[in-house]
């Protein structure tokens, strides 16, 4: 009895052990239908429980032997007592962990994310990932879709960067008039940046992103901290830093009198006594947080937007058309409106260079979707937007020509701008997608994006978004990424820095994932009908409608 029932608990046990996706060894994999790993969890299901069944006899018949034993005569009875104890414990543990297993497969949602990839270093691996409910159309729709519905969006992008750069061009001369160099800041020339630069945006009205870099008066300077330079930073705040606005001779002249405290008896020669290094009242006022030396975000959008004002009122008279803000929130959220009712948005983003590299520091309310939040009004975004237009640039000339790169980029912000339109807005962005890409192009050869290939390469970039929003890691394309080209002359400290996860936050916002998730799906489903009925002819929602501005 005792020698049979050990046995039962053993193939419990092995069985238990083996399971998949409990142990899930190194090289498993799942299986393609989802229909058919719910049948075998099902079947798995019942099998365990008909071996708790049996369990559950073999027990009953225990206490009945036991029973029995204990009339056993007492030479005899130490022996007995002890194995039967020992046979009862091993039992109860098999039952207690037959239990849990059942218990986890009730609860079990579905195929554990860690099976369907691996690490950053698989990505050419992705050809047999499973992609859940999409299937695209043949070419010949593809085809039609794109030219029909995206590259005839896109006709009109250089005229309207053009028309937007000579008006802000002029909106800056006026402002640079109305400053004075001894009291307000110094406006540079601006850099455009993101989709409407890189060449691949979709939605209409097409939207034009500037940086306006700005230096303070002298004889102050900005010192950007970088926040991912090796020391340990909270998750809600990677990506961040601060910019502390000092004297420009700070550390020049070798003067300790601000670093250390002098004596009553001593003097410095260059300063005096009672001189100081921190920045005048009027410009803290102006630029920093209460009490802070630290360039405040609130106080830099209100200069904005007043400076903006002043700028317009004086060159109205020039133009027969009004200006407007797009949002209240967002510094330099402008809209052109004609007197014919069409209107032309633009964006002029205030900005600070990181010394002499491409990075800037903006203000955290036009921060990217990397779902960090700022601690305080002195965190700024570290926007990488100047170097993600030189790496597609710089890849653009390597690959094939009529690459299609830019193509796969474009239907799936398409289908993303149409699903966010239906479901509303998720954790998923632009932003992610174009991550998304860079990762590929630097991972895949030059050949593999010939314009032939639109949609494997399409397939591949939704595949790696699955496999990111599975696994919730998402890394940044230049922050820890190692691989990145040396060429691109990233800052040390960016690039020994530690990987920044994008998809970091959906860890604590579960709600937000979930969402995102069945948002993702459900754009998948519904993406070969959009894009067919796209093909054969073009909505009216896919035509903007003005929306409420305030007149300056």
């Amino acid at each position: 009895m005792a020698l049979g029932l050990f046995r039962v608990c053993l193939v419990v046990v092995t069985a238990i052990i083996n399971h998949p996706l409990l142990f899930p060894r190194e090289n498993a994999t799942v299986p393609e239908n989802e229909e058919e790993i719910i049948h075998k969890m099902q079947a798995h299901q019942e099998k365990l429980q008909l071996e708790q069944l049996r369990l559950e006899e073999e027990v009953a018949l225990l206490a009945a032997e036991k029973e029995a034993l204990e009339q056993v005569t007492a030479e005899g009875q130490p022996q007995h007592d002890s194995r039967t104890a020992w046979d009862l414990w091993s039992t109860l543990c098999m039952i207690l962990f037959l239990a849990i297993e059942v218990w986890r497969q009730d609860h079990q949602e579905g195929p554990s994310p860690e099976c369907l990839g691996g690490d950053e270093d698989e990505l050419p691996g992705l050809e047999g990932a499973p992609l859940r409910g999409f299937t695209l159309p043949n070419k010949a729709t593809l085809d039609h879709f794109y030219e029909r519905c995206i590259r005839g969006a896109t006709a009109d992008a250089a005229r309207t960067r053009e028309f937007v750069e000579g008006f802000v061009d002029d909106l800056l001369e006026a402002l640079r008039s109305l400053c004075s160099r001894d009291k307000d800041m110094e406006l540079e020339d601006f850099v455009g940046v993101d989709s409407m630069y890189e060449n691949w945006q979709v939605d209409k009205p097409l939207l034009c992103r500037l940086f306006v870099p700005f230096i303070p008066p002298e004889p102050y300077r900005f010192y950007p901290e970088l926040w991912c330079s090796g020391r340990s930073v909270p998750l809600h705040r990677q990506g961040y830093g601060q910019i502390r606005v000092g004297q420009a001779d700070d550390g020049m002249l070798g003067c300790i009198c601000g670093k250390t405290k002098l004596g009553e008896d001593m003097l410095c020669l260059l300063h005096g006594k009672n001189s100081s290094v921190q920045p005048s009242s009027e410009v803290e006022d102006l630029l920093c947080a209460s009490g802070s030396p630290y360039l405040d975000t609130m106080q830099v959008m209100k200069w904005f937007q007043v400076a903006l004002t002043r700028a317009w009122h004086r060159i109205a008279h020039k133009y027969e058309f009004d200006l407007a803000f797009g949002q209240l929130d967002t510094p330099g959220s402008l809209k052109i409106k004609f007197r014919s009712g069409k209107f032309m948005p633009f964006t002029l983003i205030p900005a600070i260079q990181c010394d002499d590299s491409d990075l800037y520091f903006v203000s955290h309310i036009l921060r990217e979707p990397s779902g960090g939040t700022p601690a305080s009004s002195t965190d700024w975004l570290l926007s990488f937007a100047v170097y993600e237009r030189h790496f597609l640039r710089t890849t653009s000339k390597a690959l094939p020509e009529g690459a299609c790169h830019l193509s796969c980029l474009q239907i799936a912000s398409f289908l993303l701008s149409k699903q966010s339109r239906l479901t509303g807005p998720s954790g998923l962005s632009n932003y992610h997608l174009k991550t998304a890409l860079l990762h590929l192009l630097l991972s895949r050869q030059a050949t593999d994006w010939k314009a032939g290939q639109l949609d494997a390469r399409l397939h591949e970039l939704l595949r790696f978004l699955e496999k990111s929003l599975l696994e919730k890691k998402l890394h940044h394309f230049f922050i820890g990424n190692r691989k990145a080209p040396e060429t691109m002359g990233l800052p040390e400290a960016v690039r020994r820095a530690e990987p920044l996860n994008l998809f970091g936050h959906f860890v604590l916002q579960r709600n937000l994932y979930r969402k995102t998730v069945d948002s993702f799906y459900e754009m998948l489903k519904n993406a070969p009908a959009l894009i067919s009925e796209y093909s054969l002819h073009i909505p009216s929602d896919h035509v903007s409608l003005p929306q409420k501005a305030v007149v300056l």
